[in-house]
């Protein structure tokens, strides 16, 4: 060390020199050495660089360099990111996964073998010959499902979603349709008929009774009148005989 050691330092150090940089730093900052070209300098810093953990002292505070195949860490012995080239696993920098591991290129960590998983295979499809369900008796139906879970590089790979089969049917012809829509023609003129039948039929109803009511109301009337109309045989003078 320097013999010039100064008290009034910049950047955090507590006591430095015009050579050596930091020679302490202030409280609760971490002390590391960083080479600069054939010498060492120390400079404080808030937390520890890439490549370097942090521990703590009674009297000083201290950045440790992380192993060679480390890029950062969390001790010595636990790395948290792996240098390239290496995969994390459990604290550990890797050229090659573990049995059951596989690398992921992505995160370049150690991770489990994922396979593939598909669901339940669908009920059978109705059976059918070229997009039809008539015509034919020999046809194909089918069934299918879903992958669930895709998977991993070294994982199982996923079977088939699709399946079919022939099939026997009772055969029955195709409705033409030209048939089919005169079918559909004559039900309705059939319903209008009917509709044009019920609606005669209540208007006769209607007309019957009718004729009933002014038939009733016509009766009403005479009725009235008669008791209205003066007796003609007790209006009339007595005759005298005597002459």
């Amino acid at each position: 060390v320097h013999p010039n050691v100064s008290q009034g330092c910049q950047g955090g150090c507590a006591t430095c020199s015009d050579y050596n940089g930091c020679l302490s730093c202030k409280p609760r900052l971490f002390f590391v050495l960083e080479r600069i070209g054939m010498k060492q300098i120390g400079v404080c810093l808030s937390s520890c660089p890439s490549g370097y953990y942090g521990t703590r002292y009674p009297d000083i505070n201290k950045c440790a360099k992380c192993k060679a195949d480390c890029d950062t860490c969390f001790t010595r012995n636990f790395c948290t990111k792996c240098k390239s080239g290496f995969y994390l696993y459990s604290g550990k920098c890797l050229e090659k996964c573990p049995d059951g591991l596989e690398a992921n290129n992505h995160t370049m960590e150690c991770t489990s073998i994922v396979h593939c998983e598909a669901s339940e295979w669908s009920p059978w499809s109705p059976c059918t010959k070229k997009g039809k369900t008539c015509g034919f008796k020999r046809g194909n139906e089918v069934r299918v499902r879903e992958i669930v879970q895709h998977p991993s590089a070294r994982g199982n790979p996923c079977p088939a979603t699709s399946e079919s089969r022939k099939c026997i049917v009772q055969r029955k012809r195709c409705q033409k349709e030209g048939k089919g829509k005169k079918n559909r023609e004559e039900k309705r003129k059939k319903s209008n008929k009917d509709e044009s039948k019920e609606t005669r039929q209540e208007s006769k109803g209607r007309a019957a009774r009718r004729q009933n009511r002014e038939q009733r109301e016509n009766n009403n009337k005479t009725q009235t009148k008669k008791r209205k109309a003066p007796n003609k045989e007790q209006n009339l003078a007595p005759v005298d005989t005597a002459h």
